[in-house]
């Protein structure tokens, strides 16, 4: 059985005029690119410890095998916005599951992308604890919801923007859960 005990959050940016290599060099911004890295869906483990970024990229040893939830998002075109995702909803209760959520966006500020993918989260795990909410009501009536019914502890996110390079090299964008300590 494979659940991880520990969980960090990343992002980072390049440039390049390879598609690709801009890519590589935002894992390097991220301090993830030399693991290899495998995309897992979006659930927070039970028991999960969140790590600052130092401590969690202390923990990687070149060549690993991470499992990580991934946002991206590349343009070359000069002056565009981009901006990656990953939203965190931790729920009260330490034996539950939670989830994490990716999100990648044009013409979204890192803020706004920042908390559409951190609602995300929250919505998601709000259905499966039962919480109830409307759909339609705001980012923070829903916060104050999920809140007052104690059964969501924390929500989070990490995201990354940048403006597309104006010579119009390859802009990428990526933010991402790692998850280690996984057991054998």
């Amino acid at each position: 059985m494979f659940v991880p005990k520990r969980m960090f959050l990343t992002k980072g940016v390049g440039k390049h005029r390879e598609k690709l290599t801009s890519f590589e060099l935002a894992l390097r911004s991220a301090g993830i690119a030399a693991c290899n890295l495998v995309r897992v869906s979006s659930i927070f483990p039970p028991r999960c410890m969140m790590l600052s970024r130092e401590k969690g990229i202390q923990e990687l040893k070149p060549g690993q095998v991470a499992f990580v939830v991934m946002s991206e998002n590349s343009t070359r075109e000069p002056h565009r916005l981009i901006a990656a995702s990953v939203g965190v909803a931790m729920p009260a209760d330490r034996n539950t599951y939670g989830y994490l959520s990716e999100h990648h966006s044009f013409g979204q500020t890192e803020e706004v992308a920042g908390e559409y993918a951190e609602e995300l989260a929250a919505e998601m795990l709000a259905t499966t604890l039962g919480v109830e909410f409307d759909s339609d009501q705001s980012w923070d009536e829903k916060k104050e919801i999920y809140r007052i019914s104690n059964k969501i502890v924390r929500t989070t996110h990490i995201t990354q923007s940048a403006i597309g390079d104006k010579r119009g090299l390859w802009t990428t964008v990526l933010s991402a859960s790692v998850l280690l300590g996984v057991d054998e």
